[in-house]
């Protein structure tokens, strides 16, 4: 088979027992999402499969920033992006009631399930979107065959898992799971006000734990369509009673953990649900199996203290869809030495290690108490204190010596 019979036909209708399509992927949160929009404005036959048409209210990913907006670019979403979530290019950093610094740079704010739907929305055919479950595949050198719990079959070319951490269709497949640190972080989320319905008086904020034995790594607030959302991060044990009082009585036990953040919010209240997440680090093992491929949270968890999951998640999209899917597709056989190609893949393996490796400093940076880890944090934030405040006194000199430096 070839991609040259199958990229201009249109998917077999829904109502058919079995369906055809060049890339079959599982899984419709962002990573599978955006990769079903990236290979449809391609030419190609995409069936993506979710038992969910629209995909619910769910604690992930609320904001993208900094080099993410070159990779949302590159692949033709950053117009999508801009429309549906609130823009914000400027964050007051503090720790123990004091500014360290101030970042500068675009970033954008939107819930997980808006972001979903705007990928969603760049997949040419509506009708791409299946929405049923895939209880069991069939992967060989060639074609590979998926039987939904409708009762329906799909056969694609190429399989790709995007299903996050639900690991049951891979366990079927003998794909293990590997856990490096059992409950690594805790991530909240919520939605604040203040109660006289003042606006606050900075654009986005972030603030530092003050103690290493409150396990807090930081607190982000951030402009969404609904307000000021709060994203705490945590390394702390997620049986600890504070994880209750944080769901129960938000507001006191922020403020407890994070006293100098009283004067940048003043009197507010949660409007909405307290979410909450515990992260697992852990990677795939006996993965590498003919017409199939994981990509995402799928075959490596992160940390989202560290922030790289997204930028891990686009890596991995754009690596698959840009480069490997389409050449594949262009020739016979779907076998090993294709999927390889893909995790060997330079900027991959990369953005993998480094996600792993700021999840193991973000943790030592925030919790370990011993005299190197104390030392290095005071450095890391007198560093920053400092360098703000040259450049309070004169403005772009900084930036001026980086040019120079990379020059």
């Amino acid at each position: 088979m070839t991609a040259d019979s199958t990229v201009t036909e249109p998917i077999a209708a829904a109502a058919t027992t079995t369906i055809v399509a060049d890339v079959a992927i599982v899984g419709g949160g962002l990573a599978g999402s955006l990769a079903a929009a990236v290979l449809a404005r391609a030419g190609h036959r995409v069936a993506l499969v979710d038992k969910r048409a629209v995909y619910p209210d769910e604690f992930r990913v609320e904001k993208i920033g900094g080099p993410q907006l070159e990779m949302f670019r590159r692949l033709g979403f950053i117009r999508g992006l801009a429309s549906v979530a609130c823009p914000y290019d400027q964050v007051l950093n503090v720790r123990e009631g004091k500014v360290v610094d101030v970042s500068v740079g675009q970033a954008y704010g939107l819930p997980y399930a808006g972001l979903v739907a705007m990928a969603r929305g760049q997949i040419p055919d509506p009708s791409s979107l299946i929405v049923d479950e895939v209880t069991a595949v069939t992967c060989s050198d060639d074609v590979q065959h998926l039987e939904l719990a409708s009762g329906r079959r799909l056969n694609a070319r190429l399989v790709v898992l995007a299903t996050g951490m639900a690991g049951a269709l891979g366990y079927k497949l003998g794909i293990r799971r590997r856990v490096l640190a059992a409950g690594h972080s805790v991530s909240f989320g919520f939605t604040i006000v203040r109660r006289d319905g003042t606006p606050f008086d900075f654009k986005a904020l972030t603030c530092y734990g003050e103690r290493t034995s409150d396990g807090v790594d930081y607190l982000s607030l951030f402009p969404v369509p609904a307000g000021m959302r709060a994203n705490l991060f945590m390394f702390r044990d997620p049986t600890d009673p504070v994880m209750r009082d944080l769901r129960r009585d938000t507001e006191a036990t922020v403020l407890r953990l994070l006293p100098g953040l009283q004067p940048y919010l003043g009197d507010f209240r949660v409007t909405d649900r307290v979410q909450n997440w515990v992260m697992d680090l852990s990677v795939v093992e006996g993965h590498l199996q003919p017409g199939v491929v994981l990509i995402g949270d799928a075959f490596q968890t992160n940390c989202p203290a560290a922030g790289t999951g997204v930028a891990r998640l686009l890596v991995d999209v754009e690596r698959l869809c840009t480069e490997y899917a389409p050449r594949w597709l262009a020739t016979e056989g779907m076998g090993k030495e294709k999927i390889s190609e893909f995790y060997s893949d330079r900027d991959k393996i990369a953005a993998d290690q480094q996600s792993l490796k700021m999840a193991r400093f973000r943790q030592a940076l925030t919790s370990r108490n011993d005299i190197s880890w104390d030392v290095r944090r005071r450095l890391h934030f007198l560093r920053r204190s400092i360098t703000h405040r040259v450049d309070q006194m004169r403005p772009g000199w900084l930036a001026q010596v980086r040019s120079a430096l990379r020059a």
